[in-house]
């Protein structure tokens, strides 16, 4: 019997797929493909998530710098995670970014992939100026032999949980919602480098991280109790972590320093992960080392008793 190489294998196979950016892959991108894989089951295919290793806007607009809730590995892994049994990513150039959603649906979805049902986010759109709606995509679909099926929004405190609504809850400082809708703590990767010292001299040593990607969202400065792990470590530690420009010592540059509650050693070049659990207040100005001092104390007893909570 003839044995089939790998890609003729793959055209046999027909997929339920699921189409979009999934910024964050937040709980409402998870309810959406958990339908996708029940649909997927129904009909005999395998699931697949297609995305993007760019956000289209960037490709469109090249001076644009996107907010993200992950990274392309981060979500990548997210996606895995979700027991799909595919995760495609598409290079989105200037080319894909004039097909309309016709085209794309018969020369990206079906010829290239194979999709033989495609479910749409409640609120997705794509095709060429986004144009064509739900109605639209279930036309083509009958034309080109793609069902179309249209997926439910999932609602979390009354409100539809979409990564615009996440980015809006971040920049206000509201980490502990932000969560809720993600369905897991938000976090910052980045490497320790060299600060001014300032921490040690209060007696509250620092890390100083350098954010591993600049289109990463930074949440809205103050003084926040967070968990870390550190590369290398398989333990997580207790941390208060200040977003800011240390306006006490006339800062003008925003900082990222988190002082670990239990660590004693170097982490010099080393990559942490901080994950936000709660905010305690603003960043202000005191009027000396000593108010200043004072101050961090009491948020160091709230971060212990938030993260004891926990």
């Amino acid at each position: 019997m003839q044995r089939l190489r790998v890609n003729e294998m793959q055209e046999k196979v027909r997929y339920a797929a699921t189409i979009g950016f999934f910024d964050g892959v937040h709980r409402g991108h998870r309810f959406l493909i958990d339908s996708l894989r029940g649909i997927a089951c129904e009909r005999q295919m395998c699931s697949m998530v297609i995305t993007f290793a760019r956000h289209p806007r960037q490709v469109l607009q090249q001076e644009w710098q996107p907010q993200l809730l992950s990274t392309l590995d981060e979500k990548r892994e997210l996606l895995l995670r979700t027991g799909v049994d595919r995760v495609e990513v598409l290079d989105f150039d200037l080319a894909m970014s004039q097909l309309s959603a016709h085209d794309f649906m018969e020369e990206i979805l079906k010829k290239r992939l194979n999709v033989g049902c495609l479910l749409t986010g409640y609120d997705n759109r794509f095709g060429h100026n986004r144009a064509e709606g739900f109605e639209d995509y279930v036309r083509f679909g009958r034309e080109l032999g793609i069902e179309v099926v249209g997926g439910k929004a999932l609602a979390v405190n009354d409100s539809n949980v979409s990564s615009s609504r996440i980015r809006r809850l971040l920049q206000e400082g509201e980490v502990e919602e932000a969560a809720l809708c993600l369905g897991y703590p938000y976090s910052l990767s980045g490497r320790v480098v060299h600060g001014k010292q300032i921490g040690r001299q209060l007696g509250f040593p620092t890390a100083n991280i350098e954010a591993a990607d600049v289109c990463k969202l930074i949440p809205k400065g103050g003084v926040y109790a967070v968990t870390v792990s550190i590369e290398g470590d398989d333990k997580y530690y207790g941390g208060m972590m200040n977003i800011g420009r240390r306006p006490t010592f006339e800062g003008h540059h925003t900082t990222l320093e988190v002082h670990l509650l239990e660590y004693d050693g170097d982490l010099y070049n080393k990559k942490v992960t901080v994950s936000f659990v709660a905010r305690l207040r603003e960043e202000r100005a005191f009027p000396d080392a000593d108010a200043l001092v004072s101050q961090m104390n009491e948020d160091k007893q709230r971060v212990i008793q938030i993260l004891n909570a926990q």
